[in-house]
C-alpha cells in the first residue's frame, strides 16, 4: 500500500523527471515515463545525481559490450510480448549500475520498483514487495549481496516459478500456502559479485560487468552534465577533470561541480584548465587522481614502514582510518593504478608509489632491484592480514 509520493529516489528528488510512491516496507515505485526532462528544480545539489542520469541506452556512454548485450535482451523480450529474464549488474560503485536499472524499466516501458538488499531482513519484508508488484514491473535491488538469508532462499522461488510460499501457523502444524506472482524482473546491483551465493546467481539470465570509463568516455559524460547544469566550459578543462576521475563517472561529475563552484568564485565562471587545475587541487585531487586518503596511504608504507611489505591494520591506524575503509575506499584503486600490490606478507609500495612522492626507495628493498626485484616480491590475497611490522 502505497503511504506517500516520491520522485523515484528514498530523497524523493530526480528534478521531476520520474513519479513514483512509497511503501510501506520502505521500497519505492518508480515510474519510467519521463514527464518533464528539460526544466531543472531549484534545489540543484540534492537533484543532481538523478539528473545527470541517461534516460535511455542510446544515450548511455561508455560501456559499450554491456550495452549492446542488453539492447539485444530487452529488444527479444519486446517482440515476442514477454518479460526479460532477470537481469545481474556487477561492478565498482559509481559506474552506472542503478542508472542502467533505470533504462531498463524506461526501455519496456514499465514502472520500477526500487529497493536495497540491506532493507530486507526478513523473509516477510521480501513477500509485501513481491506481492504486490505488477504484472511487467522491474524490481530493482541494488546490494543484493547483503541480502538476508531467508529473504534470498524465497527469491529463488520467486524468481524462477513466479510464486512465493507463505507459512501460517508454527510448528507441526504449520501449513505453506503458495502465493502466484504476475511476471516481473528483477534487476540486481552488486559491487562483490563473489558474494552471491551459486544458486542466486544462476537465476539471472543476463549477466553485466561494468568496467571503468575511459577518459575519452568521461568527457563525453562531462560535456552533457555542463550542459545540463548549464555550465560554460572549454575542451581542455573537461579533459583534465576527466583524466583525474578515477575512471568512474560519479567522481567526474561531483568534480565538475565542485570546479564550478569555484570558477563561480574565484574564476571567471567557466570550467576551463586553469579552474580545473586550481579547484582540483583546492580538493586534494592530484593529477593522477589520487586524493588525501591516498596519498596518506602511500606515504605512511613509504616513509613510515620501508615500503612494507605491512598488514591492512597497522597501515589503517597509521593513517587515522578504520581498516574497511582503506581496503574498500583507497585499495582497490592503488591496486589497480600499479601505486601498490597485495602480498601474502601485507600491503607493499610499488615502483610507481615511490616515484609519485618524489622518494627514492632505500637501497636492498625488495623493489630497489626493478623488474627482477618485482618478480622475487611473492604477490597474492593478503589472507593473515599481517606483515613485518604487524597485522
Amino acid at each position: 500500500m502505497a503511504v506517500g509520493s516520491s520522485a523515484g529516489s528514498p530523497d524523493g528528488s530526480t528534478g521531476g523527471t520520474f513519479e513514483g510512491r512509497a511503501f510501506e516496507d520502505g521500497s519505492y515505485d518508480v515510474s519510467a515515463r519521463i514527464v518533464d526532462p528539460a526544466p531543472l528544480p531549484e534545489d540543484e545539489e540534492g537533484r543532481v545525481e538523478a539528473a545527470l542520469r541517461p534516460k535511455s541506452l542510446a544515450e548511455f556512454p561508455g560501456q559499450p559490450r554491456v550495452r549492446e548485450q542488453l539492447s539485444l535482451v530487452l529488444e527479444a523480450a519486446r517482440r515476442r510480448g514477454s518479460t526479460p529474464d532477470h537481469i545481474l549488474l556487477s561492478g565498482p560503485p559509481g559506474l552506472g549500475k542503478t542508472t542502467l536499472a533505470m533504462i531498463v524499466a524506461a526501455e519496456l516501458q514499465a514502472p520500477i520498483r526500487i529497493t536495497s538488499g540491506p532493507a530486507i531482513q526478513h523473509a516477510g519484508d521480501l513477500a509485501s514487495i513481491l506481492s504486490s508488484l505488477a504484472e511487467g514491473e522491474v524490481l530493482f535491488l541494488d546490494e543484493i549481496h547483503r541480502m538476508a538469508r531467508p529473504a534470498e532462499e524465497m527469491l529463488y522461488l520467486a524468481m524462477e516459478d513466479f510464486r512465493v510460499d507463505i507459512i501460517v501457523g508454527k510448528g507441526p502444524g504449520a501449513t505453506a500456502i503458495p502465493l502466484e506472482l504476475a511476471p516481473f524482473t528483477v534487476v540486481g546491483a552488486t559491487t562483490r559479485a563473489g558474494l552471491l551465493p551459486a544458486p542466486l546467481r544462476d537465476r539471472f539470465g543476463f549477466t553485466g560487468h561494468l568496467d571503468f570509463y575511459s577518459t575519452d568516455d568521461l568527457r563525453t559524460i562531462l560535456r552533457r552534465s555542463a550542459g545540463l547544469l548549464g555550465v560554460d566550459h572549454t575542451n581542455q578543462g573537461l579533459a583534465e577533470i576527466a583524466g583525474r576521475s578515477r575512471g568512474t563517472p560519479r567522481i567526474a561529475n561531483r568534480l565538475l561541480r565542485r570546479v564550478r563552484d569555484w570558477a563561480q568564485v574565484h574564476g571567471n565562471h567557466v570550467v576551463d584548465h586553469d579552474a580545473a587545475q586550481a579547484a582540483l587541487a583546492l580538493f586534494d585531487v592530484d593529477d593522477r587522481g589520487l586524493d588525501r586518503l591516498d596519498r596518506a596511504v602511500l606515504d605512511a608504507l613509504c616513509r613510515r614502514f620501508a615500503g612494507g611489505p605491512v598488514g591492512l591494520s597497522t597501515l589503517a591506524v597509521a593513517v587515522g582510518e578504520e581498516p574497511d575503509t582503506v581496503e574498500t575506499v583507497a585499495e582497490p584503486f592503488l591496486v589497480r593504478e600499479g601505486f601498490m600490490v597485495r602480498t601474502p606478507r601485507g600491503r607493499a609500495a610499488a615502483p610507481l608509489a615511490w616515484e609519485h612522492l618524489g622518494l627514492t626507495p632505500p637501497p636492498g628493498e625488495q623493489w630497489s632491484g626493478g623488474a627482477s626485484g618485482q618478480e622475487r616480491l611473492p604477490l597474492g590475497e593478503d589472507e593473515a592480514g599481517s606483515g613485518r611490522f604487524g597485522a
